[in-house]
């Protein structure tokens, strides 16, 4: 019998499962839905490049001999269900549908409801272009009473052989972390990350994009990502070679007006299907073996890929749909203004927003500790906040932002992720980064007019949540400096902090 492939927009993989199950006579569907593009106000060119690249994925599939139905966004069609009833209803011949695992709750949900609506079979597949699949999560975390990335990381060393000697790791160490914390010299030349010329097809979609979303943050006017597979592998290929040498010593480093000094600026491209996991750590571990990258960078980036990524999505299947609902601050401040606009006179969030405007992206250090820590400090509102990370970044789909923004920027799962909550005073932005010396602000000062709004932030947090935090063992050292402090500074600093808050929006 006659089936449909329903291929959705993060599915983008020639080998993707449900992919695998077509056969002649079968049909594939890709459809520009209203409800996917608006349920929150993506960024002009996150939308440009999933449109896009769903384009020409479809244009490949037709190059092979497929069947393609391809519904695009003219077509007002406003949700998936209803793309794929109208297919049905127009073919009638297929009989069923296939689809491999939608990446987020909200979407897996719906899906599970088609059955009994559409009145034939809808077979759901794993999604397998996951290393750990969710079975092999599940069991690595039933039965412990925390969830350490560290420990679920050395079991996917050991499961994939990454890095390893036998069955030890390469250089005797798991986590070279502490090598990759250096602040980057100013003076140092970084190599720009590769840049595509759209075609007339992405061309089209900008036009379209910029018709349809004109008030969504960014422009499309300015896109330059990849948006085909050949692409994205070239993008990360110059990467290996030119970026990822420095990767690792630099990868919490920022310098002004440098949005991407040596990050690969491929999770979008990973995110979407357009990249594989697996194809990108054997190119990293390559290098590595071929004495063109140092341990230290290859280990990051790869700890990066089996780490990090693969545990929050574990994490976020494991705990939804209850997990979204932690407050565990009751963090309910509204976000200011300038998270859309960028006009602050923190320079640190005006080079951070900036960037996420400009491009879509930011990397990690930007989202964790300026954006992310900012909005901790000042109890921004965790719906607002995770609301802002999964629609201004080109590869934020909830299944990962929503771990590594509730998780471990907002510490609003009280410590399910992350073992202490990020937080910390302009102290660790200066030395990080060259941005305060070219700051309205003095981040030497606490209390003064112009003192670094992140200082007072900092102390305030601490001490307006004594009640949840003395207990943690990595905050003793930050209570013990406060308690040091005499009561009149104590009072100064608070008093500063309920002022900031009160004007949150002129910083």
């Amino acid at each position: 019998m006659s089936k449909l492939i329903l291929i959705l927009g993060d599915q983008l993989s020639p080998v993707i499962a449900s992919l695998r199950q077509w056969q002649p006579g079968d049909v594939v569907l890709l459809a520009e839905v209203q409800a996917e593009a608006s349920y929150v106000g993506h960024h002009q060119h996150k939308i440009v490049l999933i449109f896009s690249a769903m384009r020409h994925f479809a244009a490949v599939l037709l190059q092979q001999g497929m069947q393609v139905e391809y519904i695009d966004y003219n077509q007002r069609i406003a949700s998936l269900y209803e793309a794929v009833a109208i297919t049905l209803q127009r073919q009638p011949q297929l009989q069923s549908v296939i689809v491999t695992a939608a990446g987020e709750f909200r979407l897996a949900q719906e899906i599970q409801s088609w059955q009994a609506r559409l009145e034939k079979p809808v077979v759901v597949l794993d999604d397998d272009r996951f290393i750990a699949s969710l079975a092999l999560f599940n069991r690595w975390a039933q039965g412990r009473s925390q969830y350490r990335m560290e420990y679920f990381y050395r079991e996917m060393r050991r499961y994939t052989g990454l890095l390893m000697n036998g069955t030890e790791p390469a250089g005797g160490k798991w986590n070279y972390d502490i090598e990759n914390r250096k602040p980057c010299p100013a003076e140092l030349a970084v190599p720009a990350p590769v840049a595509i010329d759209p075609d007339d097809i992405t061309q089209a979609v900008i036009n379209l994009v910029r018709s349809e979303f004109p008030k969504n943050i960014g422009d499309a006017g300015n896109f330059a990502l990849a948006v085909t597979g050949k692409d994205a592998r070239a993008a990360f290929s110059d990467f290996v070679v030119h970026q990822l040498p420095l990767f690792g010593q630099y990868q919490d480093a920022m310098v002004l007006d440098q949005p991407f000094l040596f990050h690969s600026i491929c999770s979008m491209y990973l995110n979407i299907g357009l990249l594989d996991v697996r194809w990108m750590c054997q190119k990293v571990e390559q290098a590595y073996q071929a004495g063109q990258v140092p341990l230290n960078a290859a280990e990051g980036y790869i700890r990066q890929l089996i780490g990090w990524r693969e545990y929050v999505r574990g994490l976020y299947w494991l705990l939804m749909p209850e997990y979204k609902t932690r407050n565990f601050f009751n963090a309910q401040t509204p976000l200011p203004g300038y998270y859309w606009h960028g006009k602050t006179k923190m320079r640190c969030m005006q080079q951070a927003i900036g960037h996420t405007i400009k491009y879509a992206y930011s990397h990690h250090i930007h989202r964790l500790m300026i954006t992310g820590n900012f909005a901790l400090l000042a109890g921004l509102s965790v719906d607002d906040v995770t609301d802002w990370y999964l629609a201004v970044y080109a590869d934020a789909f909830e299944w990962v932002e929503l771990p590594n923004t509730l998780g471990m920027a907002l510490f609003a799962d009280g410590g399910v992720l992350a073992s202490k909550p990020y937080a910390a005073s302009g102290n660790y932005i200066q030395r990080m980064s060259n941005y305060c010396s070219s700051c309205h602000y003095k981040v030497k000062e606490t209390t003064s007019e112009l003192a670094c709004p992140f200082n007072a932030l900092y102390w305030d947090f601490l001490a307006r949540n004594a009640t949840k935090l003395t207990s943690n063992a990595r905050l003793q050292l930050a209570y013990q400096q406060w308690h040091r402090k005499d009561e009149t500074q104590q009072a100064a600093i608070q008093k500063k902090a309920a002022e900031l808050l009160i004007h949150l929006e002129q910083l």
